[in-house]
């Protein structure tokens, strides 16, 4: 099973690189994931993605706490933001773009009702 969750882990921080430059393809949540895997399978992959400089700060503070830095809050919104905007240029149907604003804003609100790392 450890090897399971070894690759799983290998394939969600390969998923999350690709997703730093597809804009469609969320970085945060397979790192997140890439994290939770490598904690069930090897202690070297998990102290490397702990201690990773871009990502080790945030993975340690969810882990202890639950908790978003307000500097990526704010970014995570602004992201956000800008995606539900540029859908809506993009003319997509109103309910497609209905839709989409009810699953950010309860997104938006999970983020900012998250303590402060």
């Amino acid at each position: 099973m450890r090897v399971v969750w070894l690759v799983a882990g290998i394939a969600c921080v390969v998923l999350a690189g690709i997703g730093v430059v597809l804009p469609l393809l969320p970085t945060v949540p397979f790192i997140l994931l890439a994290a939770f895997c490598f904690a069930r399978s090897s202690t070297r992959a998990h102290n490397w993605l702990i201690n990773h400089k871009i990502f080790g700060p945030s993975l340690k503070d969810w882990e202890r706490n639950g908790a978003i830095r307000p500097s990526v809050k704010r970014k995570a919104v602004l992201t956000i933001a800008a995606s539900w905007l540029l859908m809506l240029f993009i003319g997509f149907e109103l309910w497609v773009s209905a839709i989409q604003f009810v699953v950010l804003s309860c997104v938006v609100a999970f983020i900012w009702t998250r303590p402060n790392g």
